[in-house]
């Protein structure tokens, strides 16, 4: 090649390479990159409160695409240097098993000090895939930091094991990390019951009431009546009336769901409504458990629910099923 052909060539070359940078650059818009939505465990710009945002909810209708994801917990193993150390991966359906789990930090050391959080350490959630077998419960820490509770898993299939805590470490926030969990037998899959308003358990009947909305707070009342009558005797919960967790369908993203007021406040009444905020990630369907305290006994009343398009519908369970019955006495 002669020297006027290379001259024409590297002319060529860096005309196209600066053709392709400011192609980039057109497509990475800086102001785009600095309004995305911060990761979670990064800070937030200063929003209103929620009941703020719960009493705005009927403004601009039909616009929730136009809100930013929020956070969901539970989809990751590891987070914030914490990794959740599943010891159990797997049981045998209908067996009662010894479930036992660490939780290490960044160096690999297991964490021995958390800070209680509605009145426990660490809450341990376990789900069934399909949302129809749920677990509340509360294990037992040795010196050694390792993690235990005996469970008994009726069905078999894929289960999502969720650790809610949060270290006593300076600084440290509250995590919910997950791990997949197997139960071994006859797997039969199954459907989430259809919609309704009324979940009944033992007896008792919860209803509730408003809509759960992708991308911003909203409120959530439920309200418990027995025989037709109100219960306004509710016993304290982990810090509360109630205690309420939300888990979508299809992946089993964590909800943190926040109670208003606490028993002994002065303010907050043992019944029959209790009520929380909560805020979708996204348009979905969810599955809700709301766990309460009566005459000692802890009983769930599960719901599934839809944020987003149509709002929000919820459904009973077929009443007397095993699946519930673990860490909740009854």
């Amino acid at each position: 090649m002669n020297t006027g052909l290379k001259i024409t060539a590297f002319a060529a070359a860096l005309a196209a390479t600066f053709g392709a940078a400011y192609g980039i650059g057109e497509t990475l818009d800086p102001v785009a990159v600095a309004e995305r939505e911060p990761a979670h465990g990064e800070p937030h710009a200063p929003t209103s409160s929620p009941e703020a945002e719960a009493e705005a909810e009927g403004e601009g209708e039909g616009g929730e695409s136009g809100h930013h994801a929020t956070p969901a917990g539970g989809l990751q193993v590891s987070e914030g240097g914490y990794t959740l150390d599943l010891r159990t991966p797997r049981v045998t359906a209908g067996q009662r098993t010894d479930l036992r789990f660490t939780v290490r930090d960044g160096d690999g050391r297991a964490v021995t000090e958390y800070r209680r959080e509605h009145d426990k350490e660490l809450h341990l959630i376990v789900a069934s895939r399909d949302l129809l077998t749920y677990r509340h419960l509360h294990p037992t820490r040795a010196a050694d930091g390792t993690w235990s509770i005996p469970v008994d898993l009726p069905r078999a299939g894929g289960y999502r094991v969720f650790a809610d805590f949060t270290p006593a470490a300076k600084g440290a926030e509250n995590l919910t990390l997950g791990a997949d969990l197997a139960a071994s037998g006859a797997y039969r899959p199954g459907d989430l019951p259809p919609a309704g308003d009324t979940a009944r358990v033992d007896g008792y009947e919860v209803e509730l009431t408003g809509d759960l909305r992708p991308g911003r707070a909203s409120g959530l009342s439920l309200r418990v009546t027995r025989d037709g009558k109100p219960v306004t005797d509710l016993q304290p919960y982990l810090g509360a009336y109630g205690h309420l967790v939300a888990l979508r369908a299809g992946d089993l993203a964590y909800l943190h769901v926040h109670p208003h007021g606490a028993p002994g406040d002065g303010r907050t009444a043992p019944g029959p409504e209790v009520s929380f905020t909560a805020t979708a990630p996204s348009v979905g369907t969810y599955r809700l458990f709301l766990d309460f305290r009566h005459d000692g006994v802890v009983r769930t009343a599960e719901f599934t629910v839809r944020a987003g398009a149509g709002g929000t519908d919820a459904q009973t369970p077929p009443s007397g099923t095993p699946e519930h019955s673990d860490g909740h006495g009854h």
